[in-house]
């Protein structure tokens, strides 16, 4: 069997029969590689301990559910399903500076008294020295090595026998079955597949730290995404100290956990209740802020919404959102115009989400419109309300998710009042909040703004 020279696109994955300067699947310049295969001594390889070719009945398979790797992380644990699953493949993404490696580091670092091994193709070992040395820790079970060769990585896994192995970066290893230079896409996805059948043949979970492009998904071929088990976003604004940690894909778990961590000069700090550090303790008295309950994942978060609405400099007004989407963002003002009759076509609006944080969430519209009415009439809200509440296109309040456990994070939290849609159920046993049930958004306005 002779190699095989194909080409592909990095940034689709789209195969073409030849050379070209844009990819005809997705219009991308410059982004067609060559990809050379070359053949294998065996085209099957068993990823487990019993033999691949011979089917096995679902009744004699056996599996203990008690096998969790814990992690010493409670938000890295949350996000994985409740811990490490033995010789599964995790891939850890995220923009260049947010933190990855250093998530990674400490993670291995907080596993005492199991062996751990860290791989580097990006770092030598004296400054992933000194970065150990910044995170406050020395650690006698955590060893280290700085390789771009996956075979020789492999073989001291196999030697070592650790509990964890984390290879920073995939994008840097290369491996002999492959003659592509290193960080191609036959690279990556040739390397990724020898890492998965070797963690599934020994049980050694691994990490692998991979890059991401300027559209902020995950770089290289689309089928490296497929190869593993997990794949975890590591997000967050670089000028702020909060990143999270979401699951886009997990094979052994839900994909709607949430990690928040904050980032110190001695690392990552995991951040418990978010709410209290995402909320200013200044906003008495101030307008334009409301506070809304939103959930990230299944956890209850409330934050704050800024708005600042002014007369408009120019002949077209700015309507500019940071964390929130703008094009709902003018949605909602359309909703405030036709329905509650609040005239904003002549004055720039601007929208923030406190703390650098991007919510989807579409329980805060009403926080949202609140906000911006508030700015607009320069009247402060109550600091002790919240909302939770999705607008419709007729000014109406919708019924929202989880709402027990949004409320539940306002009493928490010391706040006084809620407002909630109308006609949605909650348990009202043990409230000491007021809660504030509306129809529509001109109701709401009507209590927040007009004197009793």
């Amino acid at each position: 069997m002779k190699e095989k020279i194909d080409y592909v696109c990095s940034s689709c994955g789209a195969r073409v029969p030849q050379l070209l300067g844009r990819c005809p699947v997705c219009g991308e310049w410059g982004s067609i590689e060559e990809n050379i295969t070359r053949p294998t001594a065996s085209k099957s390889r068993s990823l487990g301990v019993h033999d691949a070719r011979q089917p096995q009945l679902l009744q004699e398979v056996e599996v203990q559910h008690d096998q969790r790797l814990d992690m010493h992380s409670a938000e890295l644990n949350r996000v994985l399903g409740g811990g490490l699953v033995p010789g599964s493949l995790v891939l850890l993404g995220g923009e260049p500076g947010i933190g990855k490696s250093t998530l990674a580091l400490q993670v291995l670092m907080q596993m005492g008294g199991q062996t751990t091994l860290y791989a580097s193709g990006e770092e030598s070992t004296r400054q992933l020295k000194l970065r150990a040395e910044r995170l406050a820790g020395n650690p006698d079970h955590l060893y280290i090595m700085a390789e771009t060769q996956l075979e020789t990585i492999l073989e001291q896994a196999r030697h070592l026998q650790p509990a964890v192995v984390v290879i920073d970066s995939i994008q840097t290893i290369s491996t002999e079955a492959s003659e592509s230079v290193i960080g191609s896409l036959s690279q990556v996805r040739d390397c990724a597949t020898r890492i998965l059948q070797f963690a599934k043949e020994t049980n050694i979970p691994f990490f692998i730290v991979g890059h991401i492009n300027k559209e902020g998904s995950l770089a290289g071929p689309k089928v490296l995404e497929h190869i593993v088990d997990t794949v975890l976003q590591f997000e967050g604004d670089q000028h702020y100290m909060y990143r999270m940690l979401r699951a886009q894909k997990n094979r052994f778990g839900s994909t709607s956990e949430l990690g928040i961590f904050e980032m110190r000069e001695d690392g990552l700090r995991e951040v418990n209740n978010p709410s209290e550090l995402l909320l200013s303790t200044h906003r008495e008295g101030l307008s334009g802020i409301a506070i809304a309950g939103a959930i990230e994942g299944v956890r209850p978060l409330l934050i704050e919404v800024q708005a600042l609405v002014s007369s408009a400099a120019y002949g077209t007004p700015q309507r500019s959102s940071t964390g929130f989407d703008g094009r709902r963002l003018n949605m909602l003002l359309a909703v405030m115009e036709k329905r509650v009759g609040f005239k904003l076509l002549q004055k720039d609006v601007f929208l923030n989400i406190a703390g650098g944080l991007k919510v989807n969430d579409p329980a805060i519209d009403l926080s949202v419109m609140a906000a911006v009415l508030s700015s607009n009439m320069d009247m402060a809200l109550d600091s002790t309300t919240c909302f939770a509440g999705e607008v419709g296109l007729a000014g109406e309040i919708r019924p929202v998710n989880r709402l027990d456990q949004r409320i539940q994070e306002a009493q928490k939290l010391g706040f006084r009042r809620m407002f909630i849609p109308a006609g949605q159920q909650y348990n009202a046993k043990g409230l000491t909040l007021d809660v504030v049930e509306v129809k529509k958004v001109a109701d709401a306005f009507r209590l927040l703004f007009q004197p009793s």
